[in-house]
């Protein structure tokens, strides 16, 4: 695989306080958080975009909301400071960061304007949580036509059943599935 840099953008779903510790397995958040770093120090040497994408909300009606049989966790139950990027990827210079409202970064965000303003054709993908913020952005990436190289190991689900199964069943369908080191040596 080789990428071309000014053509891809690395991707970082809800690398934030209040989510990466809850949503690590099979990785450990320490392990989700130097990878991504190394990855996103790699896109910044080569003069790639990184895009930072966190979520929050600003209310209760400002989220998510629907009838559902598992209930989400309300807005109101996180703690201060929980949308607030970790500082490891926060103070990287350069990138583009990103509020976004729904699951996926495209949502009723600019994400798809900015990458296309850019030409750029292919992500590169991770965060947390697999099956939920990375997963439906990688879905309405692969509608809008994107390219997509998922990072395994930058991601983190709940389990490692759901991280596995997203892993393995969906995302070969819409991309290739890669490590940290095999992106870096494709750069």
């Amino acid at each position: 695989m080789n990428l071309q840099i000014e053509k891809t953008a690395l991707v970082l779903i809800d690398l934030q306080n209040g989510i990466i510790g809850r949503n690590s397995a099979p990785h450990s958040p320490e392990e989700i958080i130097e990878r991504s770093r190394q990855l996103a120090q790699s896109f910044t040497e080569k003069g790639g975009f990184i895009v930072l994408v966190r979520v929050s909300f600003l209310d209760d009606k400002d989220s998510l909301n629907p009838t559902t049989d598992a209930p989400a966790s309300a807005a109101t139950a996180f703690p201060d400071g929980w949308d607030v990027l970790v500082p490891e990827l926060a103070e990287i210079k350069g990138t583009y960061t990103m509020t976004k409202r729904q699951w996926s970064a495209f949502h009723g965000t600019d994400l798809d304007l900015q990458l296309r303003r850019r030409g750029i054709d292919t992500i590169v993908l991770g965060g947390v949580s697999t099956g939920i913020g990375v997963d439906t952005t990688a879905r309405d990436a692969f509608q809008l036509g994107y390219d997509q190289v998922f990072v395994e190991d930058i991601m983190g689900a709940s389990d490692k059943t759901m991280h596995d199964y997203v892993c393995q069943t969906i995302f070969p369908r819409m991309g290739r599935i890669r490590s940290t080191a095999e992106v870096i040596s494709s750069l």
